[in-house]
């Protein structure tokens, strides 16, 4: 019944996405920087053409390779549609109806506004095309095959928009959107099982990366030691009171993401993660 429920969803939603509604692209650059899109679409080198993709990631399964994402018609997505694109970030498909791989944080970005999504549409149309073609994973066996992607969906994957919860404050649910949908924290925060997918019960506990560094417990048990205004002048400058300087991974976070965000954005998610239930860090 949940996959049936799933493919019936994604059916529908193939026709609900097409509202004519014009996207403004203004806003849509402030979605993009609060979702994170240019560090995995563009290669970790000086002079690297931004969203033309090329970023590696290693993980357990192999390495992952951030595609073109700029309007080119043939290396990058100008030759999508606007639905391509929603379903892409909604259902995790391909406009050929193939999965795409998780590393692609559509678990989160499932979560994204139909508004943001239009927003963000047309702000990617505004990019310079990039000829650069997208470079292929190179995965161990078996995970080459995307259709084993379907049982993992199954298992893990939630699809559906972002819904404010009415016993909280519209502060509160605005930093949860920005934290769990568009910021996706928790595809990082969150340590994940044998197969790749997050342990729910430790929701932004904390977990080891890929490349063996670590990314910090979000929940009070640990930012209860830090102040409101530290918090974030931490998200704004990737400096801690002490004077020390975040990760790279984070620190670049901070640069592309956090720092651009409004200041009531930035309280809003200080809120949402005070809000959390305090979980023990996840052990190192």
């Amino acid at each position: 019944m949940r996959l049936a429920a799933f493919l019936f969803g994604a059916a529908l939603f193939g026709f609900a996405c097409t509202t004519g509604a014009q996207g403004d692209p203004k806003r849509g650059l402030y979605i993009s920087q609060a979702a994170g899109c240019l560090g995995c679409h563009t290669e970790a080198r000086e002079g690297a053409e931004p969203y033309a993709g090329g970023r590696a990631l290693a993980t357990p399964f192999g390495v992952f390779y951030g595609p073109n994402i700029t309007p080119h018609p043939q290396a990058g997505i100008g030759r999508w549609s606007e639905r391509d694109f929603v379903n892409a970030m909604r259902q995790g498909l391909r406009p050929d109806g193939t999965h795409y791989y998780p590393v692609f944080p559509y678990p989160s970005y499932t979560r994204i506004t139909e508004a943001d999504l239009r927003d963000l549409w047309a702000y990617l149309r505004t990019l310079a095309p990039s000829a650069r073609p997208s470079q292929p994973h190179a995965l161990r066996f078996p995970f080459g095959w995307r259709r084993l992607l379907a049982a993992w969906k199954w298992l893990f994957f939630r699809p559906g928009e972002f819904v404010p919860d009415p016993a909280k404050s519209a502060q509160v649910n605005r930093g949860a959107y920005l934290t769990e949908a568009l910021g996706h924290c928790g595809e990082c925060h969150t340590p994940r099982n044998f197969l790749g997918g997050p342990r729910r019960e430790r929701h932004l506990a904390g977990a080891r990366l890929p490349d063996g560094k670590y990314a910090t417990n979000l929940t009070p048990a640990r930012l209860a030691k830090v102040g409101d205004a530290e918090l974030k002048n931490l998200l704004r400058t990737a400096i801690t009171a002490d004077g020390d300087v975040l990760a790279e991974t984070m620190e670049e976070v901070v640069r592309n993401t956090t720092s651009r965000l409004t200041a009531a954005d930035l309280d809003a998610m200080v809120a949402y993660l005070r809000s959390l239930p305090a979980r023990a860090d996840e052990p190192k």
